[in-house]
């Protein structure tokens, strides 16, 4: 039985722009480790072939030292390892694919067509193919299809299947049937596929390996696979990100804010990135959710905690008072009652827990 790993999508050297100066240089900096973790991973578990479905870099230009440590990472492993440049770290002018001496364990594919290594010693083929600049629209398994020989054969690409818009590596699900593949180990989809299935051929997405922003959200990792002597293949999803990408909803109708959100949060918050959302209805003194994030921040590698409450019902039934306030609610209540979107709703409360608070001489912040 032969054991491989299939990863994807690193994005090493991505900015982090969302973040604190000091937390995205942290998070490059845990990026550029993630290779040596890697590699522990497969030496403790006895790994013998690692795919990996582009997009190391995010970008053609990463820092040398970044593409260095990458290297030094691999060359580690005591694996067989295969590289299929995606269409972010495209093999061109100036590459680390080009530019960088690769150990001798490691192979990269760094032709647009398709090109195959035999592995003797398994009865394997690995086929692969790079991107050579940041689109391609052809198909790498345009006209592809292996004899049957006996032998088991790999895909390793960047791609997608059936895409809206050809443009980064379409491939058709009736040329991954055709292709005669046993399995088609596929980058650039960062968030993880269950195993598909195209005529005999199994393929998958393991997504990206850390998320990188609320857009890429919960468990990242990779498909540690294994191939039997019959050529037979079965996946499992492994976890392995330093640091989660977390949205969490908190409904804080007839509750205090703070109390709402202690009761829903989860224990283990202090290496992740959470954004809270509160929802529902909130009285005339809001949520204070700059003060909440202030107060919580430290239970969190990052905390974002965004108000999206609206004003209780029963703020509104003061404006039948003959007052000030009576007025100014009437005002606003119609207002209210016009606005065309959420948001503009949203101002409105705003607005009128503002007002309330300049009328009671109350400080909201």
């Amino acid at each position: 039985m032969l054991t491989f790993l299939h990863a994807a999508d690193f994005h090493m050297d991505s900015a982090f722009g969302a973040l604190t100066a000091f937390q995205a240089a942290g998070r490059r900096r845990e990026s550029r480790e993630l290779g040596f973790r890697l590699a522990n991973y497969v030496n403790q578990h006895k790994i013998e072939l690692v795919l990996l479905a582009g997009d190391l870099f995010d970008s053609g230009g990463a820092f040398r030292e970044t593409g260095e440590q990458l290297a030094e990472a691999l060359g580690q492993m005591n694996a067989r390892v295969f590289i299929s440049p995606g269409n972010h770290d495209w093999v061109g002018p100036g590459s680390p694919w080009l530019t960088l001496n690769w150990p001798e364990n490691v192979h990269v594919f760094r032709e647009a067509q398709v090109t195959a290594v035999d592995l003797p010693e398994w009865n394997l083929t690995v086929h692969g193919a790079s991107f050579t600049g940041p689109e391609r629209t052809e198909s790498f398994l345009a006209g592809f299809t292996l004899p049957e020989n006996g032998r088991v054969h790999i895909g390793l690409f960047h791609g997608e299947i059936d895409p809206p818009e050809p443009r980064y590596g379409p491939i058709r699900r009736e040329e991954i049937a055709a292709s005669g593949l046993d399995y088609l180990a596929l980058g650039h989809i960062h968030r993880r596929t269950e195993p598909l299935r195209f005529g005999k051929t199994l393929c998958a997405w393991p997504g990206c390996i850390e998320g990188r922003g609320f857009d890429e959200l919960g468990e990242k990792g990779f498909y540690q696979g294994s191939i039997g002597e019959n050529g037979g293949i079965s996946l499992e999803f492994v976890p392995f990100a330093q640091r989660r990408y977390e949205v969490l909803e908190v409904d804080v109708t007839g509750r205090a804010p703070r109390a709402a959100l202690e009761a829903a949060l989860p224990e283990d918050t202090a290496r992740h990135l959470y954004r809270i959302v509160l929802t529902g209805e909130s009285g005339e003194g809001g949520t204070d959710a700059r003060g909440l994030r202030e107060s919580l921040a430290d239970r969190f590698y990052a905390l974002e905690i965004r108000d999206r409450t609206r004003v209780a019902e029963d703020i509104w039934a003061r404006e039948d008072e003959d007052s000030l306030r009576g007025l100014f609610l009437r005002e606003l209540r119609q207002r209210r009652r016009q606005a065309r979107s959420e948001t503009e709703r949203q101002t409105v409360d705003q607005a009128a827990r503002f007002g309330l608070a300049a009328l009671d001489h109350r400080d909201l912040g």
